[in-house]
Order: structure tokens, then sequence, then C-alpha cells
């Protein structure tokens, strides 16, 4: 195998914008994610909806639905 191609590895940091903060490996030492086993809504069981970037008013605004 050859030596020095692989990426460093390292004791990662992850934090959800819910505030959970949790460890695992990863090529980063930190990373930041919106959603987390902890707030997800499969994991949860809540209805909630995840808009990024305002998708479900756009889709509303195309189809003329009252949202």
């Amino acid at each position: 195998m050859k030596a020095e191609i692989h990426p460093r590895y390292f004791t990662s940091t992850i934090t959800c914008s819910c505030g959970n903060v949790f460890q695992t490996g990863a090529t980063k030492p930190a990373l930041r994610v919106e959603v987390c086993g902890k707030c997800h809504p499969f994991y949860t069981g809540e209805q909630r909806i995840v808009d990024t970037q305002g998708r479900i008013e756009r889709f509303s605004r195309r189809f003329n639905l009252d949202g």
C-alpha cells in the first residue's frame, strides 16, 4: 500500500442545528449538520417540514395553493 495517499482521520465533533453534539470519526475535525437523529422527523415521530431555500413557498406559488 502506498504511503501518504489517504486523508487524515480525526475524532470529529458533529454539531446539529438543534444543539445536539456528538463525536464520531471523519476526515474533518468538526462538522455542522442541519438535521440529526435527535431532531429528524422520522425518529421523533412528529410531522415537521424541513424547508430548504423556500422550496415550499415556491411550490405553493407555482400551483396557486393557499399555504
